[in-house]
């Protein structure tokens, strides 16, 4: 099974939104046997809270419901269980390096990248709509994102 984790800051806004649309699109493909996604943040601000209730009212909008997700913080594990971590943005992938722990090589299994690195056309970072409440612009960029990364992954596993 190949396990994606989408990480932002609080995990309450861009990453439960990425996670949902994956989970939806890997539903609709039926590779709920082949691929798993979670969600993490790189701080432990909102662990256990539901997502911002902007970002659930944007997932409904879209037909998504991500309320039953909780922000959990980014585990040491995680560097080991999953194959691919997906970040928000830079200072993500920074966060994320600090926290690797050195001098095991499990810890070294999971490839990081950024989110958008799989929809180019809107930059590199995703923004924190949290603070300037872009919650439709990054549902879109997440979306097509998802869903390139999802047309790669199933050529990739067959």
């Amino acid at each position: 099974m190949y396990k994606l984790l989408f990480v932002c800051t609080g995990n309450i806004c861009r990453s439960p939104t990425a996670e949902g649309i994956m989970r939806r699109l890997i539903q609709e493909q039926g590779l709920e046997d082949k691929i798993m996604v979670d969600s993490a943040g790189t701080s432990a601000y909102h662990s256990g809270d539901a997502p911002d209730s902007r970002a659930i009212s944007c997932a409904f909008a879209h037909g998504l419901d991500i309320t039953m997700l909780r922000s959990r913080p980014l585990r040491a594990d995680d560097f080991a269980e999953f194959d691919l971590i997906l970040a928000m943005d830079g200072m993500n992938i920074v966060d994320m390096e600090y926290r690797r722990p050195l001098g095991d090589d499990r810890y070294n299994h999971a490839r990081i990248e950024l989110i958008l690195n799989y929809a180019p056309e809107f930059g590199q970072e995703v923004p924190d709509p949290y603070y300037h409440n872009g919650f439709d612009k990054v549902f879109t960029m997440l979306e097509t994102a998802c869903r390139n990364l999802l047309t790669q992954l199933t050529t990739q596993l067959g």
